[in-house]
């Protein structure tokens, strides 16, 4: 997801959600209920492509890259952690060429998450909501110049790069040579 801008209605929800705790009558929130945030996901816009994929839970983190190409030249890219520290989730964003953004949810459920970082230059929040099966909206909000804005990414889903649909990937990698599956 880029850090860039367009919005202002849900600015206010966005808000209230600010406030709102990620833990919900003593519930800690946990990267288990961002298992929906893993896998590829694409938005396609004329001759603009934006991807993201985002590994499984593991470790108590989520690694993410995203990239936005335009007529096949690469426009920008970010590497992302979302991570459990302290009892909180983070969302550490390594956007290209800019500086490391680190937010904090400020609510996670089943379908969805927020996180904020009110003393950022611009966004302040960033969120995704899953939207069925096969979809995904992200967004960026906060004030940029003074002003409301907020951008969203309708992603779909798709299928990762490299991916078999259902071929076991353990023996679907090549062996070095001379050796032998077990």
């Amino acid at each position: 997801m880029h850090i860039r801008a367009a919005g202002a209605a849900f600015a206010i929800l966005l808000t209230v959600q600010l406030v709102a705790p990620t833990k919900a009558a003593g519930q800690r929130a946990s990267l288990a209920q961002l298992g929906w945030l893993a896998g590829c996901l694409e938005m396609r816009s004329g001759d603009r492509v934006v991807e993201e994929q985002r590994m499984a839970a593991r470790g108590g983190s989520m690694l993410g890259m995203a990239r936005t190409t335009i007529r096949k030249e690469l426009g920008e890219y970010e590497l992302t952690l979302i991570q459990e520290k302290a009892g909180n989730i983070i969302f550490e964003a390594h956007p290209s060429s800019q500086a490391i953004a680190t937010f904090t949810a400020t609510f996670a459920g089943p379908d969805s998450v927020v996180f904020a970082a009110p003393e950022h230059d611009y966004p302040q929040i960033v969120g995704y909501r899953r939207s069925g099966a096969d979809s995904v909206v992200a967004w960026i909000d906060g004030k940029a110049g003074g002003q409301a804005t907020r951008i969203e990414f309708p992603y779909r889903r798709v299928k990762c790069p490299g991916q078999e649909p259902s071929e076991d990937r353990a023996t679907a990698l090549p062996l070095p040579a001379g050796e032998r599956r077990r």
